[in-house]
């Protein structure tokens, strides 16, 4: 299923985000801020544990999340994306991947995995920020299911039609969490209006 955000709030910052002129710190700021809003909606189908917890005048119920999270942002764009969802999530592990886009195919090509053996965490979300093609996203998927992830979810900012289809068609089974979508791709395969290069825009290296 896709999730499109209506927050206000998620608008208002993207709005900025998109500005050619938002200098790399504060487009670090914001890709951050965006996945702490992103991230709240992306997490409200976690399954919880009671627990009792002593306040300082009684015992009360209390619940707490009953599986560990993983973390797997897509290097390098998608390291912003930890940070924010971090924040919420303390206890969650990290686990990169790394994929770069050929420009010449537009296809994903795998550079870099640390994942341990096997699974540690139960459920992983998957954080990048642009899903343009979507083959990145699909390949980091299927990276995630071989190595025995049982249960994926996938957070980004923006979206095009063609890259929210792809995934779709590939992982019917895994839900999309995205800020909004966009008109489409042009012709060398970038996200229209989009914002430009994600990784360059977080890093100054356009």
């Amino acid at each position: 299923m896709v999730h499109e955000s209506s927050h206000p709030l998620v608008k208002h910052k993207l709005t900025i985000l998109r500005d050619k002129e938002t200098k790399p710190k504060k487009f670090r700021e914001l890709i951050r801020e965006i996945s702490i809003l992103l991230a709240y909606e992306a997490t409200q189908d976690l399954d919880l544990e009671p627990i009792q917890v002593e306040t300082p005048l009684a015992v009360t119920q209390g619940a707490m999340l009953k599986e560990p999270i993983g973390l797997v942002p897509v290097l390098r764009a998608g390291l912003g994306m930890v940070e924010g969802v971090w924040e919420m999530m303390p206890g969650s592990e990290v686990w990169h991947i790394g994929l770069f886009r050929d420009e010449r195919t537009l296809k994903p090509v795998e550079y870099y995995n640390k994942l341990p053996i096997s699974p540690t965490v139960q459920v992983c979300i998957v954080l990048d920020p642009m899903l343009a093609t979507g083959g990145s996203a699909s390949a980091t998927i299927d990276i995630l299911k071989r190595w025995g992830a049982k249960r994926i979810k996938f957070m980004g900012i923006i979206a095009a039609p063609e890259g929210v289809r792809t995934l779709q068609e590939t992982h019917p089974d895994v839900d999309i969490y995205l800020a909004v979508i966009d008109e489409k791709l042009n012709n060398v395969g970038y996200i229209m209006p989009g914002l430009g290069d994600a990784g360059d825009r977080q890093f100054g290296t356009g």
